[in-house]
């Protein structure tokens, strides 16, 4: 869609702290690091939500969220981490995205994104 925000960064129309890149998928960092790693991993296609996916690039966000979420943690020194999808209202941006949130429970503090990215960026 032309558009979509995210669409915008898949064509790298807006940058982006990329963190992991193939052909079908993308991982970035959230602009808004709440919490500290919050990481979007959106299919290149648009898909409006995660009902209008056909299973292959669903288990492929899967599978990235898996390879990214480990590394993440032990980065940021994060004993805990949510993978999130919201549907509906709840999808800010109609663009389906899968949120991986390290954390540690009850952070309140948080880094900001280029600090984030400058520890985790040569995992991926």
């Amino acid at each position: 869609m032309e558009d979509c925000l995210f669409c915008k960064i898949v064509k790298k129309e807006i940058n982006s702290k990329i963190l992991y890149e193939d052909e079908e998928v993308l991982a970035f960092l959230d602009l808004d690091q709440t919490p500290t790693g919050h990481t979007l991993v959106i299919p290149k296609k648009h898909f409006t939500d995660y009902m209008e996916l056909d299973e292959k690039t669903l288990w492929k966000m899967f599978e990235v969220a898996k390879k990214l979420q480990g590394p993440l943690m032990e980065k940021l020194e994060k004993p805990a981490s949510t993978l999130l999808m919201n549907y509906g209202d709840a999808q800010a941006i109609k663009h389906v995205h899968m949120h991986i949130m390290p954390h540690v429970f009850h952070e309140k503090k948080s880094l900001n994104i280029d600090e984030v990215y400058d520890k985790v960026k040569d995992e991926f």
